[in-house]
């Protein structure tokens, strides 16, 4: 397979993976909300995935490696297709925690290999292929999947074309037909070198499974000898929390205020294309702000004023209010995340380049599972607006956590005084 061909395939099965997640994005935790349950029962279920993930994430890699990108991308596709369809069906508090389970098992395995796979392919026939080039487009195609999905998924809970089912099982429904979409595609259309499953290969993921362990304490001991770092990864734990106000009690708040749960997954649709745009164009005003004030001086102002309109849209009293607050939300979401790598970046080296990153994604989906969990009783127990309230005002905290980074940063800006 030539480059060319491979960057066609990587952009195709881009945008297949993540149209569907765009078609439910805004639908989710709505639906679970029509079902019955409750908030505090929807904090845990969704919690259930970031500690699957936070289990799976590094061992899952090695057999990637080991055992070919293909077979593990067909597979995953096959654990999304089951947990989608436990999800939609799942009645009980139980069949739901399953379901997300299924879905932490399907984003472990799926994170990586189809990057690998064309980085490698790319390079097989062209060595010097920017492949940077193909990666910054696949980025693209995820964000036109996203917000495309997401358009497509207001209108069809607002057309309801099948009216044995609720309008937010239409959108459900379609997107497990998209995930089949990208099964299939991902069997016709991904090609590898065929592996023989040997002992050695076997060999190989088992013992990148018994690494993981000391991967992470190695990267835990890194976090102990540098302050700056810690600091860094620390910043994870409350913007994490922060998190789950605009991205699972949105939508419930959304609900309240426009009289139900289909009436706001027909908004969520525009409303979440519309914030994955300003994503987008917050990122890139990331690169300017960080040129003219500095990056952590980005950092710490996108975070503080992110937090601080989380707030506002637990005081929101009115939809228009909420979502306008929750687009400004989002454009500091877009400018903060460039700024925040970059200074992971610059505590790193060649050398424990990855483990830095992973410990940090580590790090902020424990804490966000972890932050379900506290916020979601809490939300029950006094209001949605309340729980977003608390994790706005608790992810400001973490902007302090910056200032080892801010005086680093200034005292290499610093010169050298001249020798007398």
């Amino acid at each position: 397979m030539t480059a060319g061909a491979a960057r066609r395939v990587l952009l195709t099965l881009t945008f297949t993976r993540w149209f569907p997640v765009g078609l439910v994005i805004g639908v989710t935790t709505l639906l679970a909300l029509e079902r019955g349950m409750s908030l505090a029962q929807i904090g845990v279920i969704f919690s259930m995935q970031g500690f699957v993930v936070l289990a799976l994430e590094l061992p899952t890699g090695g057999f990637a490696d080991a055992l070919g990108r293909r077979p593990l991308l067909i597979a995953s596709g096959v654990v999304a297709l089951v947990s989608s369809l436990v999800f939609v069906l799942a009645q009980t508090f139980a069949a739901f925690c399953v379901a997300l389970l299924l879905q932490g098992v399907f984003r472990a395995l799926d994170s990586g290999p189809l990057e690998a796979w064309y980085v490698d392919t790319a390079q097989a026939d062209d060595p010097g292929v920017r492949v940077e080039d193909g990666l910054s487009r696949a980025g693209t195609a995820l964000g036109v999947g996203i917000a495309s999905g997401a358009v497509v998924s207001g209108g069809v809970i607002a057309w309801h074309p099948v009216q044995s089912l609720t309008a937010l099982e239409n959108a459900y429904w379609l997107s497990i037909a998209f995930v089949v979409l990208n099964l299939v595609a991902t069997a016709a259309l991904l090609r590898e070198p065929v592996t023989h499953v040997d002992r050695r290969g076997l060999q190989r993921a088992l013992d990148s499974a018994r690494e993981a362990p000391r991967v992470v304490l190695g990267g835990f001991r890194l976090l102990g000898s540098n302050r700056v770092l810690l600091a860094l990864v620390s910043v994870e734990v409350f913007w994490s929390v922060g998190m789950i106000a605009f991205e699972t009690f949105m939508p419930v708040r959304l609900s309240e205020l426009v009289g139900g749960e289909a009436e706001a997954g027909a908004l969520m649709g525009p409303v979440s294309a519309a914030a994955w745009g300003l994503f987008a164009a917050g990122s890139a005003a990331a690169g300017i702000a960080a040129r003219r004030v500095g990056v952590t001086w980005t950092a710490i102002a996108s975070r503080v004023l992110q937090g601080a309109l989380v707030v506002v849209m637990a005081l929101m009293t009115g939809p228009l209010g909420l979502v306008t607050a929750f687009f400004v939300v989002y454009t500091l979401h877009g400018t903060a995340g460039p700024v925040h790598s970059t200074l992971l970046h610059r505590q790193a080296d060649a050398g424990n380049r990855t483990t830095v990153l992973s410990i940090n994604s580590m790090v902020g989906g424990g804490c966000y599972s972890l932050g379900l969990l506290v916020l979601g009783p809490l939300a029950e127990a006094t209001s949605t607006a309340t729980g977003i309230l608390v994790a706005g005002a608790f992810s400001i905290l973490g902007a302090f956590l910056y200032l080892p980074a801010l005086r680093q940063e200034r005292a290499h800006a610093e010169p050298v005084p001249e020798a007398a």
